[in-house]
């Protein structure tokens, strides 16, 4: 048995960025930054920010693109993948992505504002290409949790 699942809460660091595929099906890619503080060795507070890619699928790419913005605080979970490409100067780098991903907007909003304030999007699509799914997996339940800020234990 194999496992490959992360789970991180960040703030999005530009608009989704919604492309399709020749094929026609639409990908949104997020660049999540994920914020790290703790004491150096001189005791100083420092902090530290990871940057990561999330991918979307289909409807929930399309969803995600239409309502995400940057700056919104978000609950991002798939599998995690490496993935290296060089740099216009010469430089190999390393880019760490989380691949067919479920999003979990965390944005507080006034009760007149609309229900955006708990959507979700993604999960692994019906439609997503066979790596996207383990096997023996079923499709979605399409169920939508909501998850309160105040409720996350850190």
């Amino acid at each position: 048995m194999t496992l490959n699942k992360m789970m991180i809460i960040g703030n999005l660091g530009a608009d989704p960025e919604l492309r399709y595929t020749p094929g026609g099906k639409a990908v949104a890619e997020l660049r999540v930054a994920v914020n790290d503080r703790s004491r150096g060795p001189d005791g100083e507070w420092q902090e530290e920010t990871q940057w990561f890619r999330v991918e979307l699928w289909e409807q929930a790419a399309e969803r995600a693109a239409e309502r995400l913005r940057k700056g919104h605080k978000v609950f991002a979970e798939g599998s995690l993948r490496a993935r290296e490409w060089e740099g216009k100067d010469g430089q190999k780098r390393t880019s760490l992505e989380i691949r067919f991903a479920r999003v979990q907007s965390l944005e507080r909003r006034d009760p007149g504002e609309g229900s955006f304030s708990e959507g979700e999007f993604g999960g692994r699509s019906a439609d997503a290409p066979p790596a996207a799914r383990p096997r023996g997996a079923s499709k979605p339940s399409g169920d939508v949790e909501s998850i309160d800020v105040d409720d996350i234990p850190f």
